[in-house]
């Protein structure tokens, strides 16, 4: 995506936000339309605000649920959405574990295809929402050093965000013990660091990944203790950033294996729940942008 269209989607979303939070009514744009949640992995935050996205807007929301589906008699994941296309929907959400399924699938249907995580390859919404919640608190991305810190290597929240975050003009660094970096992940346009107290020193923002266990076939850290005494956020570690520095997770969190319960806590600097409320409003504008013409 270029600058213009992510400003135009961050405003949209935006705009949602801050009708939900003024209680002004939304327009219905998707009132009988209907949109297909597909996920083969589990999820409870974005799956859940997908539904709820769909429905402040109008939208019959139908989630799939795989366990019960054909899938399970050895229907093809394009015989699926080939099935449900025939269907008519407007939209089909798809998370899946294999990378690029959302891409593929969106080549086999007519209906707008979102991806909601696949594999270890990307995360857009998640990235989307990230950004927004930063311009919100921070009053622009620009300029911003943002510390992205942990299972860089399996994260597709990390991958998504470092695309965005570079595009619209902040400065990024991964922070990550070796077996958890990507090999040449310094071709990526980001400044790599194995030490968390050089990598998050004068950030503007920390924003925290959790290790990606059920990706992982082997060992990739000694233990989770020893993994926090180096890689978890603490209130030790974060005096190193910014005094103003914003605390950032995408979720779920392992509290006491990458951050410490009182930083994940804090009032005043914790965006965490800021982010998942803003997940809804940035879900809602990429499902109206998708469903109802193009970006300006």
């Amino acid at each position: 995506m270029t600058k213009p269209e992510i400003t135009a989607l961050l405003d949209l979303g935006d705009d949602y936000l801050q009708r939900y939070q003024d209680g002004t009514p939304i327009k219905k744009v998707l009132k009988d339309r209907t949109q297909i949640n597909l996920f083969f992995e589990d999820s409870t935050r974005t799956r859940t605000s997908f539904e709820l996205a769909g429905k402040r807007l109008g939208a019959d929301v139908i989630n799939m649920i795989v366990s019960s589906s054909s899938i399970k008699k050895g229907e093809t994941l394009i015989d699926t959405a080939m099935t449900l296309n025939a269907m008519r929907p407007s939209a089909l959400v798809v998370r899946h574990s294999a990378s690029g399924a959302a891409a593929l699938l969106a080549q086999k249907v007519t209906c707008s295809v979102l991806n909601a995580g696949d594999g270890s390859h990307e995360h857009p919404t998640q990235a989307l929402l990230d950004a927004l919640t930063i311009r919100r608190r921070k009053g622009q991305i620009e300029g911003q050093i943002v510390a992205i810190c942990g299972d860089i290597l399996h994260s597709r929240v990390a991958r998504s965000n470092i695309h965005l975050l570079n595009t619209m003009g902040a400065r990024v660094r991964v922070i990550a013990p070796p077996t958890l970096m990507p090999p040449f992940a310094e071709n990526l346009g980001v400044s790599v660091h194995h030490d968390m107290r050089e990598g998050i020193a004068d950030a503007d923002v920390v924003m925290m990944l959790r290790l990606q266990t059920e990706r992982m076939q082997g060992a990739f850290v000694p233990s989770t203790s020893e993994y926090f005494h180096y890689y978890g956020l603490d209130a030790k570690k974060l005096a190193h950033a910014k005094d103003d520095a914003l605390i950032m997770h995408p979720g779920p969190m392992n509290r006491g294996v990458e951050i410490d319960t009182v930083v994940a806590d804090d009032i005043d600097r914790s965006a965490i729940q800021d982010q998942v409320e803003t997940g809804v409003a940035i879900r809602m504008a990429c499902l109206d942008a998708l469903c109802n013409g193009p970006l300006p």
